[in-house]
């Protein structure tokens, strides 16, 4: 891909994604069938009833975790794209405005956090259109990207390019962006942007595995300082770190990202960016009948 280049010459781009799901995750409250499973408490309920420790926990995200983190990254100067689930924004205006104010980007992580991959085509359309719906009231603009929770369907790409997105990030496959094509229910060829998403380098290590703060940050760093030296010697790269509020927004754990900020801030051949200014980027530069 030797027609990419990130701006100014810098080589390396580097993608902060702070997931936001608090307050839309699942609870009996709103009608499913069985709380959220993904619970730091380590108590995942089969049984419909609710889960009121594990709802405030996601509740610290909101209130506490939340404000703490992006003042953190204000405080740095440094931009992130938002996977926010719409439901989520809509129940926390407070730190939406301070989101907006501070000029992330937000990127839809759909209308809830909730599992889209059983989804017959004609809800998952309906569940894309209630998001993007969503987000035009709370933010103002249709989001440009998706975050899937966990899996998508073959449908998926389809319906994300007939709605109008630029891009998705349901995949792990890169270090760079490229080019998906996607042929419409027409036949019409509506290519989208894949900007890659990294499992290995998230927070959630710290809640599923047991991951110490320490070994986190330890990780972060060595992707970081690796990719930016292969993206010297051999061309542009990107790296993508993903937090979520409740689990980094802790005091116990919000010093490790302080620290992996300092590490990765002031360096000239360092792009902090969004991802829709990645896709943006590589969409200018990078024509998809060359790529194809």
């Amino acid at each position: 891909m030797t027609d990419l280049s990130w701006p100014e010459g810098k080589t390396l781009a580097l993608s902060i994604v702070v997931n936001i799901e608090e307050g839309s995750e699942m609870t009996i409250a709103d009608g499913d069938k069985k709380p959220e499973p993904v619970d730091e408490l380590g108590v995942a309920l089969s049984i419909p009833i609710r889960n009121y420790g594990n709802e405030s926990n996601y509740r610290y995200g909101i209130t506490t975790g939340g404000p703490r983190l992006f003042r953190l990254l204000g405080h740095y100067g440094v931009p992130a794209t938002v996977t926010a689930a719409a439901l989520a924004l809509e129940r926390a205006p407070e730190l939406t405005a301070q989101i907006l104010g501070q000029g992330h980007e937000i990127c839809s992580h759909g209308w809830r956090w909730t599992h889209t991959f059983s989804m017959k085509e004609e809800r998952e359309r309906e569940t894309i259109s209630r998001a993007v719906d969503s987000f035009r009231a709370t933010t103002g603009a249709a989001p440009a990207g998706w975050l899937s929770r966990y899996l998508h369907t073959e449908n998926t790409r389809r319906l994300l390019a007939e709605a109008g997105f630029l891009y998705h990030m349901d995949d792990y496959s890169a270090d760079v962006p490229f080019w998906e094509p996607v042929t419409l229910a027409d036949g019409t060829l509506r290519p989208l942007v894949c900007v890659p998403y990294a499992i290995d380098s998230n927070d959630m290590k710290m809640w599923t595995h047991g991951v110490s703060p320490e070994a986190w940050l330890a990780y972060a760093k060595s992707s970081f300082d690796w990719l930016r030296a292969e993206a010297a010697a051999e061309g542009p790269r990107m790296m993508s770190l993903g937090l979520h509020l409740r689990i980094v927004g802790r005091p116990g754990r919000i010093w490790a990202l302080e620290a992996f900020l300092d590490h990765v801030t002031g360096h000239e051949d360092v792009w902090i960016t969004t991802r829709r200014a990645i896709a943006e980027r590589f969409a200018s530069q990078v024509p998809f009948e060359a790529a194809a």
